[in-house]
């Protein structure tokens, strides 16, 4: 395994990190525990959840099951970096979501209860709050960590401007702000190359691309399933949709003799403000199918092509105008 920090951060984590969303209502907890396990045993020590995980309104049933993989010792919660995420709606009053002081504190201290843990590593905000100032959310984490319930701050799914405007404010009342940001980022779906990287290059972020195979599209989606995401009629549409781009992708990894699933986790480990993409095994043999991918390295020539496969939004580099 190899470890990178997290942003400008002190803090290392594992070049992959652990996704746990398919905890409980896909993968069982007996075999989530084993994957938990596998993954410390190659080397992944990043691990990522949130508190609505699950899909029950409250209950936190994922967390609940890291938070029992915990508790039975042998240094799992000491080799961990934990992260979690809140926003969510926990309940049916009208301060169980979002992003205000009092959500935000009653909400860490249930995940921790959960976790069974006393600090979370990594605080995400799971989406934009545009009802709660900045002040407050910062008001909020900072006395998290104090409490020593927090150690680091990080969001999901903002805007580049966002990042900005909260590490501008962060700044102001000397405080570290955000180490972290969670974006969409595949082959497919590069919208973030546009703001959102930038932002994070320059305040030193780290991004965590989440979906990094678009829902199995980048992971052999021409070819027909009964099971699995790839039987999913809305994943289908998109094979629709994309079904040129997919076709020369198929071929080019044909070429390279490597699977797409690989192939696409490689390009995201060859972007520079990658800091570790979000896997998510449901199984562990797809957990020990996916590490191969570290000592996978992709010439210019082939990233070259699969830029011309999957256009970034920018359109072509700086370099390629004639002035």
């Amino acid at each position: 395994m190899q470890y990178v920090h997290l942003g400008r951060s002190g803090v290392k984590i594992s070049r992959l990190c652990l996704g746990t969303m398919n905890f409980g209502p896909e993968t069982s907890e007996a075999d989530s525990f084993a994957v938990m396990d596998r993954a410390l045993d190659l080397g992944f020590n990043f691990f990522d959840t949130a508190n609505v995980y699950g899909w029950k309104v409250g209950e936190g049933w994922t967390e609940q099951i890291v938070g029992r993989w915990f508790a039975q010792g042998g240094g799992r919660r000491e080799k961990v970096v934990l992260a979690t995420k809140v926003y969510g709606r926990m309940g049916d009053w009208p301060n169980q979501a979002r992003l205000s002081a009092l959500h935000i504190k009653r909400a860490c201290e249930a995940s921790l209860q959960r976790l069974q843990t006393d600090c979370i590593d990594l605080y995400q905000m799971h989406h934009v709050d545009r009802e709660t100032p900045w002040d407050e959310i910062w008001q909020a984490m900072e006395q998290l960590v104090r409490e020593g319930k927090i150690l680091y701050v990080g969001t999901s799914n903002f805007a580049g401007w966002q990042l900005a405007q909260a590490q501008e404010l962060a700044r102001s009342r000397h405080f570290l702000g955000l180490v972290s940001e969670q974006s969409l980022y595949n082959l497919n779906a590069r919208t973030v190359e546009l703001e959102v990287i930038p932002a994070c290059e320059a305040y030193g972020i780290g991004l965590i691309p989440w979906s990094p195979l678009a829902r199995g599209l980048l992971a052999g989606a021409l070819t027909p399933a009964t099971v699995g995401r790839r039987a999913n009629t809305d994943l289908q549409g998109e094979v629709a949709k994309y079904r040129p781009r997919l076709e020369a992708y198929d071929k080019l990894c044909q070429q390279l003799g490597e699977r797409q699933a690989d192939v696409a986790l490689a390009w995201l480990l060859h972007q520079k403000s990658v800091s570790s993409p979000i896997i998510g095994p449901r199984t562990m043999e797809q957990l020990d199918a996916t590490t191969r991918v570290l000592s996978l390295t992709l010439s210019q020539e082939t990233l070259k092509r699969l830029d011309e496969i999957f256009p970034g939004p920018g359109g072509p580099a700086p370099e390629a105008y004639a002035w």
